[in-house]
């Protein structure tokens, strides 16, 4: 038995890694920092192996999780450095929002960004979605239009103040 579950854990790891590891590359433009938080991932899945239901959703949720946390970590180091330059300079603050995609993401509520970070970023279908998270199909659906819609809208508000 325990053959045959460390077997399917490795077939999972070898089928699943490479794609987990690309989609956190791309969430946080960094090779090194996207290994480790898709390893970390797995290591959370592998500690819970015999209760996870749906492995694959359990990496891309965990891994969401980890991502949101290396945002945050980011956010804040820029924060701090910009204040003590700032200090230092003693100018008042004038840098326009980033207006990437990514930092839109990450403002989103967690309601909110949890299903467009399954959904568009792992390809995971709103069925799937609904699964991991616990709630409705329907919730899932609105739930995704609402972060579309206010994605648009900061997006459009930024494209209107660089003209």
């Amino acid at each position: 038995m325990k053959r045959s579950r460390e077997q399917a854990a490795s077939e999972l790891f070898a089928a699943l890694y490479p794609r987990l590891a690309g989609w956190c590359r791309r969430l946080v433009d960094d090779d090194e920092t996207a290994h480790e938080i898709a390893s970390e991932a797995f290591t959370r899945l592998w500690s819970r192996w015999t209760s996870v239901s749906e492995p694959r959703a359990f990496l891309y949720v965990t891994a969401a999780n980890l991502v949101r946390d290396h945002w945050r970590r980011l956010d804040r180091e820029r924060r701090t450095v910009r204040r003590v330059g700032t200090e230092a300079a003693v100018r008042p603050h004038t840098e326009p929002s980033d207006p990437s995609v990514r930092m839109l993401v990450q403002a989103l509520p967690e309601r909110l960004r949890v299903p467009i970070l399954l959904h568009y970023y792992a390809d995971l279908p709103v069925r799937e979605v609904s699964a991991v998270t616990g709630r409705k199909e329907g919730t899932i659906k609105a739930d995704l239009h609402a972060a579309r819609e206010l994605l648009r809208a900061h997006l459009r508000r930024n494209l209107d103040h660089s003209h």
